[in-house]
């Protein structure tokens, strides 16, 4: 009975954590650029001392979506979207090297430029992109490239400041962060920027998450979790014949 007790106990305790997973994805249905996380379970055996004879659930996220989420075209000058494969570089909140498929974009009051999460920017040299403000207009070329118009110049005096860092690593080599933002696996390394990388402008790559499927899975873990509560219920029930039997012996 102890491990039909265990087996339950875990796979419950799982059931829990994949239903966080998917109502994570869920509430990021409308976040730009996001990539929904996977979710599968599996058994695993329990090592300790003497035999291992235990075996309990596991639920692990292996990965991440990576297919591309619909383009929503918004006109905006610093709204950018990456064509097909590749990720834009932001500096994350320690200061390291991350990527990202979010491209609405701004400009501080200082002139760093940050997208909608405020994460700084990164140029093709891997430092923070500034714009000397003010500024009347602001370009992103479909290399990356950005340009501005000083206020109070005349409008052949666009200015190149610098150009994005775009990259196209193999999604293989990277994992998300806890912040929500992805990593090469090799600790501290960085990815060379890639040439061929393009972006749309004037629009925003929205979330791939499937807002039906979420919910469905959400639902059969619902269940699977109703299930192992019940087969709980039962090896306590059994313990107890089982206590009975003896009392009688």
């Amino acid at each position: 009975m102890d491990r039909s007790l265990y087996l339950a106990m875990s796979g419950a305790k799982q059931d829990m954590y994949g239903m966080q997973l998917h109502a994570n994805n869920l509430a990021n249905v409308r976040t730009t650029g996001f990539r929904a996380d996977l979710e599968q379970a599996r058994s695993m055996q329990a090592y300790g001392e003497g035999l291992p004879s235990r075996v309990f659930a596991m639920t692990e996220r292996p990965g991440q979506d990576f297919s591309q989420g619909s383009v929503m075209t918004t006109g905006r000058d610093l709204d950018v979207t990456v064509e097909g494969d590749g990720w834009l570089a932001v500096m994350d909140p320690s200061g390291q090297e991350a990527y990202t498929r979010a491209g609405h974009l701004k400009i501080d009051q200082t002139g760093m430029l940050q997208n909608s999460n405020g994460n700084l920017m990164l140029g093709e040299n891997g430092g923070p992109i500034f714009i000397p403000l003010p500024i009347s207009k602001i370009e992103i070329g479909k290399d990356g490239t950005i340009s501005v118009l000083p206020q109070g110049a005349p409008p052949e005096a666009m200015e190149t400041v610098d150009r994005l860092k775009l990259v196209r690593p193999d999604n293989r080599d990277m994992y998300k962060d806890v912040n929500g933002l992805f990593k090469s696996k090799n600790p501290g390394e960085v990815f060379d920027a890639d040439a061929g990388v393009t972006l749309l402008n004037g629009a925003l790559e929205g979330s791939n998450v499937n807002a039906v499927g979420e919910m469905t899975s959400m639902i059969d873990l619902q269940r699977h979790f109703e299930m192992q509560v019940k087969l709980m219920k039962t090896a306590e029930e059994m313990d107890a014949a089982s206590s009975s039997l003896l009392r009688l012996g």
